[in-house]
């Protein structure tokens, strides 16, 4: 009797280690399939956002080597570098949202009580910006011209200016 029993319980553990290993096995399969479908789809996805990135970056000067030639004159006490030039084209037309009467660079005069300034800034090129601004209530869009004078100050000039019609 007592044979029988070890014979049936090494059955049952064989059976059980068997049966344990092909569990375990096809599970590590599934979970690797798994990791490459979604490795795959991160992938995808990582892509598909790098090309819309670079197709919103299109229209950039970080991008543009035209426009950042344009700054290279070649002469070398006259390069201006566009790296050190964005961020302070950005500072200096949002410094002008102190003035009392609004960023006198959105095109547009005080409506109500709040004045308009700018918001974003995008420098699209050597030459061109685009920018949002508000007053609050009341938004709009701006495309200005800007240039590096002799001494390396700026100067802007609004080109065209819209307002969106009011949101109720």
């Amino acid at each position: 009797m007592k044979k029988s029993l070890f014979l049936y319980l090494s059955i049952l553990a064989v059976l059980f280690a068997v049966f344990t290993y092909s569990f375990l096995g096809s599970e590590v399969k599934f979970e690797q399939e798994r990791y490459k479908k979604t490795t795959t789809k991160l992938r995808d996805s990582i892509n598909l956002l790098t090309t819309k990135l670079a197709d919103a970056n299109y229209f950039s000067l970080e991008k543009n080597e035209n426009a950042q030639n344009y700054f290279d004159s070649g002469s070398s006490e006259k390069v201006i570098q566009y790296e050190k030039l964005i961020p302070a084209v950005t500072e200096k037309l949002l410094d002008l949202n102190a003035n009392p009467k609004g960023n006198p660079f959105t095109g547009q005069d005080q409506i109500g009580a709040n004045k308009f300034i700018i918001n974003k800034v995008k420098v699209l090129n050597h030459r061109w910006i685009i920018a949002d601004f508000s007053d609050g209530d009341i938004w709009g869009e701006v495309l200005l011209k800007y240039f590096v004078n002799d001494d390396e100050s700026f100067s802007f000039e609004v080109n065209q200016s819209l307002l969106y019609q009011k949101q109720n």
